[in-house]
């Protein structure tokens, strides 16, 4: 079978799909819409930043099948960039969210260059290595602040005219962010590339046969997926006013491998349930101090046990659509 008909295969799955997951879309707009009504809009843009976080990560594991242990590298830096940005050099706040992103994806860029020479286990623990460079480079740098972080970072006035001091205006941009990065996932999942990605995943001796290069698919999703790693991070330092070491340390990125593989691996909703399973854990948990871990860990096994798949993931089987 040619490679071409294979991704006509692929494709035609693929759009059968997709009724249903706008069905899902629609949903998780009206949820995002209608939660500040009842729920506090910091803890609701705070699960908009790391769901975004978790589908930049999943469009690289689920669909590329690389896993990454250094992730939170991309996020805490473009949160480092735009908080520097925006508080020392006075970038607007839609100029300090682009400068950060911009970083996440350099410095994607040249670690994925070094990364994707290995596969497996070898390629996440370059990863880990690469990430907690990052890390002691941020801990010593003058201009991050070391352990207080850039503090007191102003959210300024979007365009010059809307003041993101406002929280429904800060809430809104915030929003806008999250919709525009889930749509460019789930349009690349989709498109003749997610397609190739997704081969790669299955059997990469048997798409470098059929003529693909391998390397550049890889590289290029991994440069996406930092890319949009670090919007989410670029973001989040502004709905904080706070970049610090908690968004770039290695624990970050057990994280958001718990949130994906949570919501469900390779789902397109999962990592969005993930994020906000975890982050309302991490929110009204807290009460419970040094406890709070070991609940965490607990409710964590049992999901593990009961949902294999993930939330979604399971979910999408029972109803045999794809989620």
């Amino acid at each position: 079978m040619s490679a071409v008909h294979e991704l006509a295969i692929a494709a035609e799955r693929s759009a059968k799909g997709l009724a249903h997951q706008r069905v899902g879309f629609v949903a998780m707009v009206v949820f995002f819409l209608l939660a500040p009504l009842v729920a506090y809009p910091i803890f609701l843009m705070k699960v908009m930043c790391f769901a975004l976080f978790a589908c930049a990560f999943n469009l690289l594991i689920g669909y590329g099948g690389l896993l990454s242990f250094g992730h939170a590298m991309f996020l805490g830096t473009a949160g480092y960039a735009s908080a520097h940005a925006a508080k020392v050099w006075g970038f607007p706040p839609e100029l300090a969210i682009l400068f950060g992103t911009a970083c996440a994806g350099l410095l994607g860029l040249v670690t994925g260059l070094l990364a994707i020479r290995r596969q497996g286990i070898y390629f996440a623990m370059i990863t880990l290595a690469l990430a907690q460079m990052v890390y002691f480079f941020y801990l010593q740098a003058p201009f991050t602040g070391g352990e207080d972080g850039i503090q007191a970072v102003p959210r300024g006035k979007l365009f010059g005219l809307i003041d993101l001091n406002n929280v429904w205006a800060m809430y809104a941009l915030v929003f806008a962010v999250f919709i525009g990065g889930f749509l460019l996932i789930h349009r690349t999942v989709h498109s003749p590339f997610g397609q190739v990605l997704k081969a790669i995943r299955e059997n990469e001796s048997r798409a470098l046969s059929l003529g693909y290069d391998v390397s550049r698919y890889k590289l290029l999703a991994f440069v996406l997926s930092a890319t949009l790693a670090g919007l989410a991070g670029a973001t989040k330092s502004l709905v904080f006013e706070l970049a610090s070491l908690t968004d770039v340390h290695w624990t970050m990125s057990g994280e958001v491998v718990l949130m994906t593989l949570l919501g469900g691996l390779g789902t397109v909703f999962g990592p969005i349930v993930g994020a906000l399973i975890i982050v309302a854990m991490e929110n009204y948990l807290a009460q419970l101090g040094s406890w709070v871990t070991v609940t965490q860990g607990a409710i964590f096994v049992v999901c593990v046990l009961t949902f294999r798949r993930g939330v979604i993931g399971e979910l999408g089987r029972w109803l045999k659509k794809s989620l």
